[in-house]
């Protein structure tokens, strides 16, 4: 099968034959029908491994800091042949798809059924492969009257709804979103759909345009200046009851802005990558919470929820990174009267064949686009 891979020494993307994989107890075997390129993630990614070695270091100490403490504890020698041997390691791309099931691995009989489609999640799981092996907890099926490039938006729509989620606003409360990428738009819908108030700030008239469709109450470009104002004018007084950063920078800006349009004791969903330096001082002042939004909900990154299948209690636990995904896929049917419509968030179609075409035009940004 064709799969999109990235070496992690020199940054080259290439579109590759690989095995054919196999279902195995607990996954299900799934042909891809539409992958997304998530434009923010992924081209950091794809740029990270372009850097050299030295620029590596440079933007991830923590890396760095494991390398030392491996030499400390295994020898120079053992630690230069494993980090040689993990850049020669070929990295997947991709963690947002939708495809048909061809195979049942064992014990996810009646479950799922063959043919059946789903939307898939996860880094090294739902690739822009032609095939993907994925738990069954990182599946969710599709509506019979969503699409396949709508139902491949559903990760990123389950990373929108758990971060809409930790703001843990009410009916009637309102948000700042900052940033109207893929995320921020989808954010914005979330909440209309919840009944908060949305406001959408970018630097990108074209996005903003984008959240106007999405029924934000103000979209503010934040190359017109601060809109702390207006915010203020729009709460009377009060200020956003939550805010969620969906940015993708170095800078602290949105820290900044977050606690200029946030109310007193509001709290902040970080959802984007951004610099996380604050002013203690505005952040003390209205004692701010800061909520560092783990992707797509509870079970993310535990193995026994992922890779084994396990459940969590529904009484203490209801809102999981697989019921978001289902959630999210429920949204997008045309028999819901307030729909998540991700149509208008589609600027580029490719080909599974032309996927370096995709990569160069996200990574390069030689053409303004959005979801690919």
């Amino acid at each position: 099968m064709k799969q999109i891979v990235q070496s992690a020494r020199s940054g080259k993307l290439a579109l590759k034959d690989v095995p054919d994989p196999k279902a195995r107890p607990g996954h299900l075997l799934v042909r891809t029908r539409a992958s997304l390129i998530s434009a923010g993630t992924e081209r950091m990614v794809v740029q990270f491994a372009k850097k050299n070695l030295a620029a590596k270091a440079s933007a991830r100490p923590d890396l760095v800091r494991k390398v030392f403490d491996k030499a400390k504890r295994d020898g120079l020698a053992a630690t230069f042949q494993a980090v040689m041997a993990r850049l020669d390691e070929p990295l997947p791309l991709g963690y947002s798809a939708c495809g048909e099931i061809v195979a049942l691995g064992e014990g996810t009989e009646g479950l799922f059924r063959v043919g059946q489609r789903v939307a898939i999640a996860g880094a090294g799981l739902a690739n822009h492969a032609d095939y993907n092996v994925v738990p069954v907890n990182l599946a969710a099926p599709v509506p019979d009257d969503a699409n396949d490039e709508e139902a491949c938006f559903g990760t990123l729509g389950a990373i929108a709804l758990h971060g809409v989620r930790n703001m843990g606003l009410e009916f009637g409360d309102c948000a700042a979103v900052i940033g109207a990428g893929l995320v921020g738009q989808l954010a914005v819908q979330f909440l209309n759909l919840a009944g908060i108030r949305a406001f959408a700030f970018d630097y990108n008239a074209a996005r903003l345009e984008l959240t106007n469709y999405s029924r934000a109450e103000l979209s503010w470009n934040l190359g017109d200046g601060d809109p702390t104002e207006a915010v203020m004018e729009l709460t009377h007084g009060r200020g956003c009851d939550g805010v969620l950063i969906a940015a993708a920078t170095e800078s602290s800006a949105p820290f900044e802005l977050a606690a200029s349009l946030a109310r007193d004791r509001a709290r902040i969903s970080l959802v984007g990558i951004t610099g996380t330096e604050f002013s203690y001082r505005d952040f003390m002042k209205k004692e701010l919470s800061l909520v560092v939004s783990r992707s797509y909900g509870p079970g993310r990154y535990d193995d026994d929820f992922e890779a084994r299948g396990m459940k969590y209690p529904v009484g203490y636990v209801p809102w999981t990174e697989t019921r978001n995904l289902e959630e999210t896929l429920r949204r997008m049917s045309r028999q819901s009267d307030h729909r998540l419509a991700v149509e208008p968030l589609i600027t580029h179609r490719y080909p599974f064949a032309r996927a370096e075409d995709a990569y160069a035009m996200v990574t390069e940004n030689t053409e303004p686009h959005l979801g690919v």
